[in-house]
């Protein structure tokens, strides 16, 4: 489906977004806009979008590619695509703004509604997490300053670590929860575990950095009770998989309705995330 070459070739595409970031990230002015849903944009955004876009259409394979800073074409061309890459050039702008080092950026492959690859990307750390349905999930820190022949090379080097990090120990939690998104409903499913587990420690991060904590084992679970779209998850989706975790519907009880991608309506439902063996 996809070379190693090509996915190397992804991982160094995140990298260099991150750097273009990272210019903008130490200068006074980000130029800041408003999007027509209120949402910022800064000039990052712009130029991350520029470069992933660039960087993906020089692979082998032509996929088409979905950016939330690109033209999003009508649900009657994109239900015709078998695969394609699903891309947050700037997860966590609100992040970025406050200059809080919560952002990420975000590039999967979609492969009939589901994330098959994923790779996140964390410009301030250096860090990327890497979620593949045939090899499973890793985190590789100071990633640029490796010198990897091939993929392969990259995920089995000494800054590479197989997720989960962490063992889950029994009779404790962990709930991660967004920072700038709070809900009542978040409070009241946190209120529910802590019948269930008694007390449950909760941590707060911004971007898709939340998928990654519960991917890592660092977190056991990850409620999301407020609107996201299908970029701002599939990448983090695709490293949860790997790990043995799950993202489903929040209203699934059953726990095996996973998120979908490339529908009509490109908003999510609400979710949960779950670490491995907790669902």
């Amino acid at each position: 489906m996809v070379s190693d070459t090509d996915l190397l070739n992804v991982i160094h595409t995140s990298v260099n977004a991150g750097k273009a970031i990272m210019k903008v990230y130490g200068s006074s002015d980000f130029q800041i806009e408003k999007k027509s849903d209120a949402s910022p944009l800064t000039v990052a955004d712009k130029l991350s979008h520029d470069t992933i876009v660039k960087g993906l259409n020089a692979l082998i394979v032509d996929y088409p590619i979905l950016s939330e800073e690109g033209s999003h074409l009508g649900y009657d061309e994109r239900q015709k695509w078998e695969r394609f890459w699903l891309v947050d050039p700037l997860d966590g702008t609100k992040e970025f703004i406050k200059r809080n080092g919560e952002f990420t950026v975000n590039i999967a492959l979609i492969h009939k509604g589901k994330p098959v690859f994923g790779v996140v990307y964390v410009p301030v750390s250096d860090t990327v997490y890497v979620g593949d349905g045939d090899r499973g999930s890793y985190k590789i820190e100071k990633v640029s300053e490796g010198s990897y022949s091939s993929y392969k090379s990259l995920i089995e080097s000494e800054s590479g670590h197989r997720l989960p990090l962490h063992v889950r120990k029994e009779g404790t939690i962990t709930a991660v929860a967004s920072r700038s998104h709070p809900s009542p409903e978040t409070k009241e499913f946190l209120d529910g575990l802590k019948e269930q587990y008694g007390k449950v420690a909760v941590a707060s991060a911004g971007s898709s950095l939340k998928l990654c904590l519960v991917a890592e084992g660092a977190a056991d679970v990850y409620p999301r009770f407020a609107p996201t779209m299908e970029w701002d998850t599939a990448a983090g989706h695709a490293v949860v998989q790997g790990a043995g975790g799950k993202v489903v519907h929040s209203t699934n009880s059953t726990g095996d309705r996973h998120l979908e991608y490339n529908k009509k309506d490109l908003t999510n439902p609400w979710f949960i995330v779950w670490r491995q063996g907790l669902r």
